[in-house]
């Protein structure tokens, strides 16, 4: 099952990546005739890629997530740092995290993808949102009709990567601010903050909590604890849902109940707070829970969206093209 989220996730992700032509409105069929192949090609690279490293699925989401809200899901991520670009890989958010640097997680997928590209030889764009749902589909997330037939930027930002991207450390009226201001709702912000149901997190950035905070369950922290030193051990990794890990499911939520949530900002999502009520509601509502994520997944992929003749489709990800 967790192979399978991981397909899915990392399948709508490639796909946000991938693009043709340039003219057609997006479509969840944009690609069905110039072609055909396309989405079962990307779904059989993601697939081996998630079988020899479980981690690619949640990786590739939230590589997804970060994509979009540093201007716009245009795989701006992916471009690396030269003269002219300050590359998103490096800043605060992503570096040695979101295995963004390492897009080598991505490219990872990306190598795996070279013969993908010599098929497809199309782009990306389409390729980041495509993927991150096919990832899902493959660990029981929701299934939703992803828009193809984006563009690829030219440009990145560093300075707007650390100035956009949540931090793990952020209270609740800052976090619905930061997604209402990419006109996402609280509702979208919980849904999406469902998936981390999937992935890991380094030590650094929950130490504060497991140590400091009152409002966390005596056991978990104590548990945490056992990996995680006052001092040290910063990139160790611990599960952001204990209890079904690799499995795209409600039990985040659950969890949050119970005050086991184990970054400060997955715990704010109910702690007494505006959102208590969505959380309990998703504890409850799996099929509630999967659809909003679908729908928030979809709003989400629309944020500054490059089409017809704006930006272009890059040869190589890591690079705009000569």
């Amino acid at each position: 099952m967790a192979a399978k989220a991981g397909a899915a996730a990392s399948f709508m992700f490639m796909l946000f990546l991938l693009n043709t032509a340039c003219q057609a409105q997006l479509s969840p069929t944009f690609y069905d005739s110039s072609c055909p192949n396309a989405l079962s090609a990307i779904r059989t690279a993601i697939r081996s890629a998630i079988a020899s490293d479980r981690r690619m699925a949640a990786s590739l989401i939230r590589l997804h997530f970060h994509d979009c809200f540093v201007q716009g899901c245009d795989a701006s991520i992916l471009l690396d740092e030269t003269t002219s670009i300050q590359s998103e890989k490096t800043a605060l958010g992503n570096l040695n995290s979101a295995r963004a640097r390492d897009a080598s997680a991505y490219v990872s997928i990306s190598k795996s993808i070279s013969l993908l590209l010599l098929v497809l030889r199309a782009a990306k764009p389409g390729l980041v949102v495509y993927d991150s749902y096919e990832k899902m589909s493959q660990v029981g997330g929701p299934s939703y009709a992803v828009k193809l037939g984006r563009r690829d930027s030219t440009t990145a930002s560093r300075s707007l990567a650390n100035a956009e991207l949540p931090a793990f450390f952020e209270s609740l009226e800052s976090l619905i601010s930061r997604f209402q201001k990419k006109g996402l709702t609280a509702r979208d912000m919980v849904a999406l903050s469902g998936s981390h149901t999937l992935g890991q997190a380094q030590c650094f950035t929950f130490r504060e909590r497991i140590y400091n905070h009152s409002n966390i369950d005596a056991g978990f922290a104590s548990t945490r604890r056992r990996r995680c030193p006052r001092v040290g051990s910063d990139a160790t990794l611990a599960p952001l849902d204990l209890v079904t890990p690799n499995s795209f499911d409600n039990s985040y939520f659950k969890n949050l109940m119970q005050n086991k949530g184990l970054l400060q900002s997955d715990q704010v999502l109910f702690n007494g707070g505006s959102t208590d009520s969505i959380v309990s509601e998703y504890s409850r509502n799996p099929t509630r829970f999967k659809s909003d994520f679908g729908s928030a997944m979809i709003k989400m992929g629309d944020i500054g969206l490059l089409t017809g003749s704006a930006g272009q489709i890059r040869r190589i990800c890591s690079a705009v093209n000569n």
